[in-house]
């Protein structure tokens, strides 16, 4: 899945985990096997950076 297909109804939440405002249909990404929505590309490109250090040392 690319994230021109991701789709704002299969988004798993409604607020940006990092600021709590709405999520944004062009800030989504996938984690885990989920969609999860951001407020924008920003907030998506920090947790995407951050979740692939995180994950790299589990």
């Amino acid at each position: 899945m690319t994230e021109n297909d991701l789709k704002l109804s299969d988004c798993i939440n409604s607020t940006c985990p990092w600021s709590g405002k709405p999520v944004a249909a062009d800030s989504l990404t996938t984690y885990q096997g989920k969609v999860v929505g951001f407020c924008n590309t920003g907030c998506r490109d920090k947790f995407e950076t951050a979740a692939q250090h995180f994950d790299k040392h589990l």
